[in-house]
């Protein structure tokens, strides 16, 4: 038979009526797991999304978006906290393999006059950035441009634009000289 506390929870968690819960719980012979897989075949109960799961020693139960947790923890959680550092991991392994491949390029007329990795240049604008963009600026009114190459950039998008504002540049000076 079925007590009280058993159809409380049922009724929380699935989100039915005393009668249905109840009904379900008898036919599962008082085992709760079993009176929600049997609701959710009846069209009762949304089945789970996602990382949701039930556990019938310490009844776990996600329901649209609502975890409801009855018992001690699980440790199905730390495992999400180990997989997001794996994927940040790969994040920054993939940026750094990415950042080494490509290059960041100097250019004086054709003439290319240094040539470094975009991870440098990335490392140089986060921590350095009050002197390297100023010089990157002041470049441009010499003369100089600049040119991203590798294989993130065969596109030429970002380069195009790097020309437009060494043109632009080269505008302003030689409106500032008339």
């Amino acid at each position: 038979m079925t007590n009280l506390e058993q159809v409380e929870k049922l009724c929380a968690m699935a989100n039915i009526s005393y009668e249905e819960a109840k009904l379900a719980l008898d036919a599962a012979n008082g085992d709760l797991l079993e009176a929600i897989i049997l609701l959710e075949k009846q069209g009762k109960v949304k089945t789970p999304i996602g990382d949701s799961y039930f556990n019938n020693e310490k009844t776990h139960y996600h329901y649209d978006g609502h975890h409801h947790h009855h018992g001690h923890h699980h440790s199905h959680h730390g495992n999400h906290f180990f997989s997001g550092l794996k994927k940040i991991g790969q994040f920054c392994t993939n940026l750094i393999r990415k950042g080494s491949t490509n290059s960041f390029a100097v250019l004086k007329g054709d003439e290319i006059k240094g040539s470094f990795p975009v991870l440098v240049l990335g490392l140089l604008l986060i921590f350095a950035f009050w002197v390297t963009l100023p010089l990157l600026i002041i470049g441009l009114f010499f003369g100089l441009r600049y040119r991203f190459i590798g294989p993130e950039f065969d596109n030429n998008k970002v380069n195009e634009a790097m020309n437009s504002v060494a043109d632009a540049a080269e505008n302003f000076k030689k409106s500032v000289n008339i």
